[in-house]
């Protein structure tokens, strides 16, 4: 059985994956505290603001015709630590660019605060889900 604030959590999360794949981007961005950092493999740089990430999602849409088109979370896992939880899974996502449409097989983690009884997102990271196989993982770890 989950506790509560797990569950509050998840439904954070899920708002937050669910408006991402929708591509309703004000729903998207809304889950996010506007202090929020991100740090994502495809960008040189740690974006240091919500609004420094919707200027970047904006540029991208005007500039290369971006998209999200799906988005599916699964192997997902929430550690709680008082007011903040850290969510951790992975994400395949469907895009669309003027290049054409791409699959994108990632991890990542999201940073959850409770304020005023609502969970929000503080910081975002992005990255490759890469190709190492259950059973080079298991050598590894060996």
């Amino acid at each position: 059985m989950s506790h509560p604030d797990e569950s509050a959590v998840l439904a954070s999360a899920d708002r937050l994956v669910r408006a991402f794949g929708e591509g309703r981007v004000e729903d998207y961005f809304a889950c996010f505290h506007p202090e929020a950092t991100f740090v994502f493999y495809t960008s040189y740089r740690r974006l240091e603001s919500r609004a420094e990430w919707r200027e970047l999602w904006d540029e991208l849409a005007r500039e290369e015709g971006f998209r999200v088109l799906e988005c599916e979370s699964s192997a997902r896992r929430v550690q709680l630590f008082g007011d903040a939880a850290v969510f951790t899974h992975d994400v395949r996502t469907r895009v669309s660019t003027h290049a054409g449409e791409e699959t994108l097989d990632e991890r990542e983690t999201i940073i959850f605060v409770r304020e005023d009884g609502e969970w929000f997102a503080v910081h975002e990271h992005l990255s490759p889900a890469g190709s190492t196989t259950e059973s080079q993982t298991e050598k590894e770890h060996a």
